[in-house]
């Protein structure tokens, strides 16, 4: 009789039990596991679970058992347990219907995981590795090994973790919400490494449902299946102390030779005789053994990896990222990455990852509307849409969505030992008309047209990175005329090492696919980037944009006939090594692909079988370890005093000469260039001092399939006062070509 007063007395509330039932349960932990009561002076406690699938369930508790009354044909069970120890610790144990038995320890048993601390920075925006609390851990609570999950979703009406182990059935394992910060999570006893999950989330918001990939989750299934996978990132042991600790301050730096190969890692090679399907992709390990000795060996100093954090289409090449903090599981897994990126500072490489806070795809399982309301982006598509590839844009005046993105960019360097970021798409973060029409944007409080909130994002991204890590790089692929790119946030800038020279970019092109016999009239897409060569950082990219969607490969750019085409090459690479700014090339480009770059197909190596082919990538090289042992190509890369024109105006003849200096004004080369295709001979030049000029480059030297016109290993200058110079020489330059001659004073 006493127990059935009890029982009458903590009795569940119907409307509790219902809401248990029918999945939109948002606070579990009131109602399920553990509860104790005192009634009388007496203490029980009563357990409830709920398991769909089960036909009976008891509790162990040391050596006894307890059976639970079912007490909803559904799979709600209560059972009542009079004056329990004060340890009172248990495991389920359930029969399925399936006739299987299981044990297990109760997630309602287990209290909160995150801290107030925490919480609150989470609030503020403040908590920059957010990585560390949020998404899947394996942890060992009391004994218990398990998973805690954690996601933000403030305006769900309960959230659940779902997948096999509880038959994607979001009612079972609802979340602990904590609605100042708009936070769910839950330990769930018993899940491992490998556990394939989703957040199943139910809005407050009319009857919106749906399973959502983990925005902080480290591990996906391959594609086209889009859960979330349970990986431990902290396993792996690193060989590479010696590259952060010194080697990389040294090679990461802007007065450093920085020649970088940008690489689209599923099509840089695929396995022998393989079509585009999945299994022809080299894995992150088989792609340390061959892409980095390969980079080595071409001299290159810097990979830069088109992005690699989890997408749905390959089509997008990374840019429509789902997963940031998933590494991309078509190459393998994180350890396999982690191996990767050791494997090329053990070789002396660095490893620049390209980064997308720009925006981001509208896949039912990502970002977008991810609680039944505009969480990650903005309500109005005005603000909220890129029209242009189909992509949410960041509300970055949200805290929480500033933090997703800080504390992403902290993930990369921290985790996998990242040595620089590009971020990609600027142009369309600081400004909020871009690629819009008239009308379809929103001004900002001021009435204008700069992104307020974006451009304070990337400013407190490069200030935290900068401080995390002092010898990491950032990049800025940015088109506009935006000031002060490069320098630091005190000063107004937006803190970026380097800015992509997108004008020299467009110029250069521009000028070399024209006719040699019309570029007369357009030298001055040569001269103009000088202009403003130093107004900025730069890095000089001739990127995967430049090879796709028609626009011809590299060699195919280039006109004239064959012997032409690849001496015109030659002649572009070689300019570009020599003017101002860090150099970044495209795969491909290094051994003249004939092919514009397609995602699905490797890289042409066999043309690296004919001798033309073999001379552009000889040339490569050559020019690479140039570059890396002449402090006057890449020293002074900001300043006038690295660069100097010897002839800007001879647009007649299409020939330009400049000398480049080191910081030891003594170091010195001179540079000159050809760029059609008849050879001058005699040609005279102003220089500041006497003695041999030293020829220690010629595009057009026969193992790179040239010509062979020279200089014959150098030339004498004449007292003959040339322009503002006391002396001259007189040179021959070869026809679609550069050739770099070593002062007397830096021999």
């Amino acid at each position: 009789m006493i127990e059935a007063t009890v029982r009458e007395q903590i009795k569940l509330d119907e409307t509790a039990l219902a809401a248990v039932l029918g999945g939109y349960c948002g606070d579990p932990f009131t109602i399920l596991g553990p509860h104790y009561h005192e009634l009388d002076g007496n203490r029980y406690l009563t357990v409830r679970v709920f398991l769909p699938q089960a036909t009976e369930v008891k509790i162990k508790a040391g050596r006894k058992s307890y059976s639970l009354d079912k007490i909803h044909p559904d799979g709600f069970f209560e059972g009542l347990i009079s004056d329990p120890p004060a340890d009172f610790e248990y495991k389920i144990i359930s029969q399925e219907a399936d006739g299987k038995s299981r044990e297990f320890a109760d997630a309602y048993a287990f209290g909160p995981v995150l801290t107030d601390y925490d919480l609150q920075l989470m609030l503020e925006g403040n908590h920059f590795r957010t990585y560390e609390k949020l998404g899947a851990h394996l942890r060992e609570i009391n004994g218990v090994s398990g998973v805690t999950f954690a996601v933000w979703a403030p305006n769900a009406r309960r959230v659940s973790v779902v997948g096999d182990f509880n038959q994607w059935d979001g009612r079972v394992l609802p979340m602990r919400f904590y609605p100042a910060q708009g936070i769910w999570e839950i330990f769930v006893p018993g899940l491992s490494e490998g556990t394939i999950y989703k957040y199943e989330i139910r809005s407050s918001f009319g009857d919106y449902q749906v399973e959502k990939a983990d925005p902080y989750g480290f591990f996906s299934e391959v594609r086209p299946r889009t859960a979330s996978r349970v990986a431990d990132i902290d396993t792996y042991q690193w060989q590479d102390a010696e590259w952060m600790k010194t080697v990389r301050a040294k090679k990461s730096n802007y007065t450093s030779p920085l020649s970088v190969y940008e690489v689209h890692l599923g099509s840089w090679r695929r396995r022998w005789g393989a079509t585009s399907h999945d299994e022809s992709h080299l894995t992150y390990r088989e792609l340390a053994d061959q892409l980095v000795n390969y980079v080595k060996e071409m001299g290159f100093t810097h990979i830069e990896l088109m992005p690699i954090s989890e997408h749905p289409f390959d089509g997008s090449w990374g840019y429509q990222t789902i997963g940031y903090y998933a590494v991309n599981s078509r190459f393998g897994s994180p350890q396999d990455f982690m191996y990767f990126i050791d494997h090329c500072h053990q070789n002396g490489i660095g490893v620049f990852l390209d980064w997308v806070p720009a925006h981001f795809p509208k896949d039912q399982h990502g970002l977008g509307y991810f609680d039944g309301t505009h969480l990650y982006e903005h309500s109005d598509p005005r603000q909220g849409e890129h029209a242009d590839w189909g992509t949410f844009v960041f509300n970055f005046g949200r805290n929480e969505v500033r933090n997703f993105m800080l504390s992403n960019a902290l993930f990369w360097l921290d985790k996998y030992h990242i040595d620089g970021l590009r971020v990609d798409a600027v142009a369309s973060l600081l400004y909020l008309d871009y690629s819009r029409t008239e009308g379809g944007w929103i001004p900002n409080q001021f009435g204008g047209r700069e992104n307020l909130d974006a451009i304070d994002f990337l400013r407190k991204f490069n200030a935290l990175v900068h401080a995390e890590h002092p010898t990491v790089l950032t990049s800025a692929e940015d088109s506009t005329s935006w000031p002060m790119v490069t320098k630091p946030g005190y000063m107004g800038g937006l803190g970026f090492d380097l800015k992509w020279n997108m004008g020299w970019m467009h110029d250069i092109l521009d000028y070399m696919e024209q006719d040699p016999v019309y570029r007369r009239y357009h030298h001055n897409s040569l001269t103009f980037s000088l202009v403003y060569a130093f107004n900025e950082n730069y890095i000089l990219p001739l990127s995967h944009d430049e090879v796709v969607h028609l626009k011809h490969s590299m060699l195919d750019k280039m006109p004239g006939d064959p012997w032409q085409k690849f001496a015109n090459l030659r002649a572009l690479y070689g300019y570009m090594w020599a003017h101002p700014g860090k150099k970044l090339l495209f795969m491909g480009g290094e051994f003249g692909q004939w092919k514009e770059w397609n995602e699905r197909e490797a890289l042409q190596w066999d043309l690296l079988d004919f001798p033309s082919h073999q001379g552009i990538s000889l040339f490569m090289k050559d020019l690479n370890r140039l570059y890396l042992t002449e402090p006057a190509l890449y020293e002074v890369d900001d300043s006038w005093q690295g660069f100097k024109w010897l002839e800007a105006r001879d647009s007649d003849n299409s020939t330009l000469a400049f000398l480049r200096r080191a910081r030891d004004p003594q170091d010195e080369l001179i540079v000159l260039c050809n760029f059609t295709p008849i050879p001058r001979f005699n040609y005279r030049i102003g220089v500041p001092h006497p003695g041999h000029y030293q020829e220690i480059l010629n595009s057009d030297a026969d193992e790179y399939w040239g010509g062979n016109v020279g200089n014959l290993g150098g030339v004498w200058t004449d007292e003959y006062p040339w322009g503002e110079h006391p002396y001259s020489i007189s040179v021959t330059l070869p026809p679609l070509s550069v050739i770099m001659l070593r002062s007397p004073r830096s021999a």
